[in-house]
């Protein structure tokens, strides 16, 4: 893949900058913990369609081998784009790829080698500087996007991947507020790209509100160029979308549908917007 551009555009759309930094060890240490309490049997069982739990602990394995080479250690060989390939294509075929040739790795050999690993990608990520240029994340919109968010990213992504794991082997969402607050914070920069086709008079409100001590509320507002997550004036909003945690995060990362999302919301004002709003991925999908 290319290296990250020199300079980040302008985004002050996407809200105040989050910081991940000191959850990235937290977060390692919690997969490991789940991934040691494992029976040998869960190992085989569907954590996302087409992959079991190991595949996906493989995947994590993967992402953190791929940060450390290319942004730690600047190594600039490995997979490319294929003639016409869209990144969508390329990530899905290259994250095969390596689930693939991780095959012969044991359960035990593959937790071993992400425990070592996965702590050296936690303490990449402490040492970032978050204003400094990065990959882009395309569901949010921008390309350079700055550290602070693609490393957000890169942190939901662990979060979510864990759930998925627990998920799979019987186990509840973990709810832990520090984590989850983050998570859900950082899927809702997807806001603004999700809306970029709705038109709407300049100054429309769209709140997000989410229950629970990990949630919040998120305001939208509608500019003429786009929509945007700075601070709203105070207007009413055109449309209020209220969701659980646990509803919310799954949305985002398509764990259930738009439609199966909105019958469990509570929706006052513009239903059109809302429905519009619960479009919202924050994945690359």
């Amino acid at each position: 893949m290319n290296s990250p551009p020199s300079d980040v555009p302008g985004h002050s759309w996407l809200g105040a900058p989050i910081d991940a930094r000191p959850l990235f060890a937290p977060e390692h240490t919690a997969l490991m913990t789940t991934l040691r309490g494992l029976a040998p049997t869960d190992w085989g069982k569907e954590a996302v369609p087409g992959w079991n739990v190991r595949d996906l602990a493989a995947h994590i394995l993967g992402d953190c081998y791929g940060r450390l080479a290319r942004d730690r250690d600047r190594h600039r060989e490995g997979p490319v784009f294929a003639p016409g390939e869209t990144l969508e294509a390329f990530i899905h075929r290259v994250n095969q790829e390596w689930v693939d040739a991780f095959s012969r790795v044991s359960p035990a050999a593959l937790t071993d080698t992400l425990d070592l690993i996965g702590g050296q990608t936690a303490r990449f990520f402490e040492a970032t500087d978050p204003d400094a240029p990065s990959l882009g994340v395309s569901w949010a919109g921008i390309d350079p996007a700055p550290m602070w968010l693609d490393s957000a990213r890169d942190f939901t992504e662990f979060w979510t991947h864990r759930q998925q794991i627990r998920r799979a082997t019987g186990q509840h969402t973990d709810r832990d507020p520090r984590l989850l607050s983050v998570v859900l914070n950082t899927f809702m920069r997807a806001l603004p790209h999700t809306l970029r086709e709705v038109d709407a008079p300049t100054g429309t409100h769209l709140q997000m509100r989410i229950d629970g001590p990990a949630g919040g509320t998120w305001t939208v507002t509608a500019t003429g160029d786009r929509w945007s997550l700075t601070e709203p004036d105070g207007g009413h909003p055109a449309a209020i979308v209220r969701l659980d945690a646990e509803t919310a995060w799954r949305l985002c990362t398509r764990g259930i549908q738009p439609d199966d999302a909105l019958s469990l919301a509570r929706i006052d004002g513009r239903r059109e917007l809302a429905e519009a709003a619960c479009q919202i991925v924050s994945i690359v999908y």
